[in-house]
């Protein structure tokens, strides 16, 4: 039940992470859905839903602290009557996350609530790199460590693995900065790329170049991953790609009048390539 839940979060908040998913292998699929559960939940506390519900800044750091406390004493113990702390629990203890993953993805959450209430938040670069590391980077390492668990890999290999695990989670978490600048800014009241206006079309290809240099990266390690974890990484990589190649055709106006979107016969094409890649490489 606890891993159904957890499968119902992310059809229900996510269609491209949710189709990206269904190409993992069986071994790690529920793994994953149950990282993006945890990670989307707690996302909720700090994004508005707690505030809109009428609960003061101090009410949502509150109910915030518990989930971390009952997140990280379910990864003790092995049991919370919390379904979706539950299902990640039980994905912790069987690929090793700890802590040291989970307590920056919390340091970043508290960081919104910290900043709530402020006219508007700016986050200059150290800032925002320690908020994307703890955001985004250490959700691609805790899905890596779902994909390496009962794998024996060199030192060297893990290193770039984990190098390429976070690049792409920082160019998945800029994407969607410049996606939700409308909702960001207007809002939440936070300018996580570090400006106190609107950004310009100068800035934004900036950011777009800066993104494609992380998926570069990301796109290189690809093939050290598992067979069974490849082509939902690339399917994922190459939706975020052309998300990125979207963006720098929109004028900066106009990325706080909408949300850029990869139509879905376009999503279905990009998948099929992820697909047509992998096995290709199984025939080598």
């Amino acid at each position: 039940m606890a891993e159904t839940v957890s499968q119902s979060v992310i059809r229900a908040y996510s269609t491209s992470f949710g189709l990206a998913t269904r190409l993992l292998g069986r071994r790690h699929r529920t793994h994953v859905r149950n990282i993006y559960a945890l990670v989307r939940v707690a996302d909720e506390i700090v994004d508005g839903v707690a505030s809109e519900a009428g609960l003061s800044g101090a009410d949502q750091r509150a109910v915030l602290d518990a989930y971390v406390v009952e997140t990280h004493r379910a990864m003790r113990t092995g049991y919370s009557s919390d379904l979706v702390i539950h299902a990640f629990a039980a994905t912790a203890r069987a690929a090793g996350i700890d802590e040291t993953l989970t307590r920056p993805f919390f340091d970043s959450m508290r960081t919104d609530l910290l900043n709530a209430g402020t006219e508007n938040t700016v986050f200059d670069p150290r800032a925002h790199a320690a908020y994307v590391h703890g955001s985004a980077e250490v959700v691609g390492l805790m899905c890596l460590r779902v994909f390496l668990r009962g794998q024996e890999v060199t030192e060297s290999t893990r290193t770039r693995l984990e190098h390429g695990a976070r690049q792409l989670g920082a160019a998945f978490q800029n994407v969607n900065f410049l996606r939700d600048l409308a909702d960001d800014t207007e809002r939440l009241g936070r300018s996580y790329l570090g400006n106190d206006r609107r950004l310009s079309d100068a800035e934004v290809l900036a950011w777009v170049a800066r993104i494609r240099g992380q998926l570069a990266d990301a796109k290189a390690v690809i093939p050290l991953l598992p067979r069974d974890a490849r082509a939902a990484v690339r399917s994922a990589h190459a939706l975020f790609g052309n998300l990125t190649d979207r963006i720098a055709r929109t004028p900066a106006e106009q990325l706080y009048e909408k949300r850029i979107r990869v139509p879905d016969a376009i999503k279905t094409v990009l998948v099929a390539r992820a697909i047509f890649m992998t096995v290709k490489e199984r025939d080598r």
